[in-house]
């Protein structure tokens, strides 16, 4: 086992994980100060640097049509820039102590120890794989990689059967759902949930289901795997739950991820309620002058809840990174928090959420009013126009909002910024109404469908 250390005079910065938050940060860093002032040394364990996952299921589902399109920046584009990147290297402990890191070549077995000045922790997350038989048999695939991802298309190449069943109807379910759908093969989602997508309330959940089955999936509610079966061959054959068995030729697990920071908490680093790293505005892990964490593996502060939350998104990880690579590289930056904010599409139906859900608001105590409208995503007499249901929660009393949940066909998503907005600026649901959004009949009704929620918002808080 070898040990490495900075030449004299130099800082070094180490780097683990060579996705969105940790290629940020060293990108950042670089922009900041130059090789001759600081050094950095990154370690990816996977065959791919920058990438982004969010982009998989549309690949899979053939709308990118190739994988190289998802990434964002090669390693040897980091290189270029004296960023010593080392692929396919996993850091296997960090020694806080000593300031070192020490990595295995994931092909040779070869080990050796890094010192470093700064430490950047960007471990992301890892898919949530069921604890039972079978979980782990050809054929059964998780989507976190690119290399999850390319798992999955050379299965799909090797399995004759067209049927295939997503487990879990989070925003990986669905997305992934759509994806088997568009590869013509017959789709079940199995979900352990009353209704897909349990960041929605139920009521908006509901209307998802009802989209996904006029689509031709068959939905599972209420419905835990128990097992997958195998064939002779070793393969999967079908997944069981207490009352039924649903036969597949291809499994795709979508029931949501984990923060990966078993490394962090065998060295001691302070990690949340929901297992992901802790650290100050800066992203300075807490404690830890020294060392940054960002991305999948932390937790964030919620602006409405005032409470410590796990959101794994590619935004968030691109703004940790920002923030993480201007301090390091001495300069000063801070990630406030999130509201929460979230789409997703399945075919033609798209889902929007920001700031908080009834279930949400109830646990932090605050009480709302609720209420929900019917709208459409243009003028009623321009073509093209979509139904559209807005959900909007605001604060009793004061009147501030809390929450907006969107489900519609074309033109809803994107609504939901206008939402996040107002979340972030504290405004109230009257204020919201005197806002001045764009207008024409092929983009919007004359009162917008966001505005129309609020009206009948305010109305109902000044009533309350």
């Amino acid at each position: 086992m070898s040990m490495s250390g900075g030449q004299s005079g130099r800082e070094r910065l180490v780097v683990i994980g060579g996705d969105a938050a940790g290629m940020s940060a060293a990108s950042q860093a670089r922009r900041l100060r130059g090789p001759g002032e600081l050094e950095i040394v990154a370690f990816e364990r996977g065959h791919f640097s920058s990438f982004s996952a969010c982009g998989i299921p549309y690949w899979v589902g053939g709308e990118v049509p190739e994988r190289d399109r998802l990434i964002a920046r090669t390693p040897g584009e980091h290189r270029a820039r004296d960023i010593d990147l080392r692929m396919c290297t996993e850091v296997m402990e960090i020694d806080v102590a000593g300031g070192r890191v020490r990595a295995r070549d994931v092909d040779s077995g070869d080990e050796s120890w890094t010192s470093y000045d700064k430490l950047v922790i960007a471990t992301g997350a890892r898919p949530i794989r069921p604890d039972m038989p079978g979980a782990d048999a050809p054929g059964v695939h998780g989507v976190q990689t690119l290399d999850d991802g390319q798992a999955l298309l050379d299965s799909l190449a090797r399995t004759r059967g067209r049927r295939a069943v997503v487990v879990g109807a989070g925003y990986i379910g669905v997305e992934m759902a759509e994806a088997m759908i568009n590869r013509g093969y017959e789709v079940t989602v199995v979900n352990r949930g009353s209704e897909p997508m349990s960041t929605l309330d139920p009521d908006m959940g509901r209307l998802v289901h009802r989209a996904m089955e006029g689509l031709g999936i068959t939905m599972v509610d209420d419905a835990e795997v128990t097992k997958v079966l195998t064939g002779e061959d070793g393969r999967v054959r079908a997944v069981v739950t207490e009352d039924a068995e649903y036969p597949a030729d291809v499994v795709v697990l979508g029931i949501g991820v984990r923060p990966q920071t078993e490394l962090a908490e065998a060295a001691g680093l302070p990690l949340g309620t929901h297992g992901g790293l802790l650290t100050d505005r800066a992203m300075r892990v807490r404690g830890h002058e020294n060392i940054w964490a960002g991305g999948d593996c932390v937790e964030v502060l919620n602006l409405i809840s005032g409470q410590e939350q796990y959101v794994p998104l590619g935004t968030h990880a691109n703004k940790h990174g920002q923030v993480i690579g201007t301090n390091a590289g001495g300069g000063y930056a801070t990630f406030p928090g999130v509201v929460g904010t979230a789409v997703s599409k399945v075919c033609d139906l798209e889902i929007a959420r920001t700031g908080l859900r009834e279930k949400d608001a109830r646990r932090v105590g605050l009480r709302y009013e609720s209420v929900t409208i019917e709208s459409t995503s243009r003028a009623g007499y321009y073509p093209g126009a979509a139904p559209m249901t807005v959900k909007m929660l605001a604060e009793r009393r004061t009147g501030r909002l809390l929450g907006v949940q969107i489900v519609g066909r074309e033109g809803a998503a994107k609504r939901v910024d206008i939402a996040a907005v107002a979340l972030t600026a504290q405004m109230t649901v009257e204020q919201m109404t005197a806002l001045d959004l764009g207008y024409a009949p092929p983009f919007s009704p004359v009162w917008d469908p966001v505005l129309v929620a609020a009206r009948k918002a305010a109305s109902k808080v000044r009533a309350g």
